[in-house]
């Protein structure tokens, strides 16, 4: 009788232990490595978290995507891990799968192909590829399985991976991924080796990133401006882009009107 005792025990505790620890990120994703550890591959001399949702937001990014977003995406990535893999405290808390999904599947607000079913004609392309994201995951046979936080997570690092302002203030989870992203930019940090930055970039190479940004912001400037006025790309609409105007268009017209 003590034996079953303890088994129901345990089961009940099992059960209510997410909801117990659901507002500690700290100790939550911790405990879900531990009982349901990811199978992992090497990318790029960085061994990453390879899961069917995983493989599946590649596959997705990578149809979705010219190449020099492909190959920025997939450094992103690897960068994100290379920041987790320095810091203990990322170690312990930092979901891998929701790092990478997010990663991932950061520019689909990019994707130029002719109607495309992500780019609306009026939303900044993070938010496009935000809302792109939470549909590939409550779409894929894993992801609607995730909890509600999960792909909250994922939409917060995606909407704000631009906003370096807001970013670092929110969860770890999305403070990587804007960091990850930062490193395809600026080159190694935080805690990234020069060798193992060079390692990722020998595996995507990043001679075409400065071009290819350069026409996709030019790109959203022109096909739809009122997303970018008074945002970090309306200068290249200033620049690049004939009759472009934000004027009447920013907060300081609106609250000087």
């Amino acid at each position: 009788m003590i034996g079953i005792g303890l088994v129901l025990h345990f089961i009940i505790f099992s059960h209510l232990l997410p909801s117990l620890t659901w507002g500690l990120p700290s100790i939550s994703p911790l405990l879900s490595r531990e009982y349901r550890p990811y199978p992992r591959r090497t990318l790029g001399g960085v061994s990453v978290v390879d899961t069917p949702i995983v493989r599946a937001a590649e596959a997705f990014a990578k149809k979705h995507g010219q190449d020099f977003t492909y190959k920025h995406i997939m450094r992103s990535w690897l960068f994100g891990v290379l920041v987790i893999e320095h810091n203990e405290t990322l170690r312990e808390t930092v979901d891998p799968e929701v790092h990478a999904v997010a990663a991932i599947l950061h520019d689909l607000g990019w994707d130029q192909t002719e109607d495309s079913p992500f780019v609306s004609p009026d939303r900044r392309f993070e938010v496009d590829g935000a809302i792109a994201a939470r549909n590939f995951i409550r779409s894929h046979q894993d992801g609607k399985r995730w909890e509600e936080r999960r792909v909250q997570l994922v939409w917060d690092s995606i909407a704000l991976h631009t906003q370096e302002s807001i970013a670092l203030f929110k969860e770890l989870d999305v403070q990587v991924v804007n960091k990850g992203i930062m490193l395809d930019f600026g080159g190694p940090g935080h805690g990234v080796t020069e060798d193992e930055y060079a390692a990722v970039v020998k595996e995507f190479p990043k001679d075409d990133l400065l071009p290819g940004v350069n026409e996709t912001i030019i790109w959203l400037c022109n096909t739809k401006p009122a997303s970018t006025y008074d945002t970090w790309m309306q200068p290249w609409g200033e620049h690049y882009v004939s009759n472009y105007t934000a004027v009447g268009s920013r907060v300081f017209d609106r609250l000087s009107a």
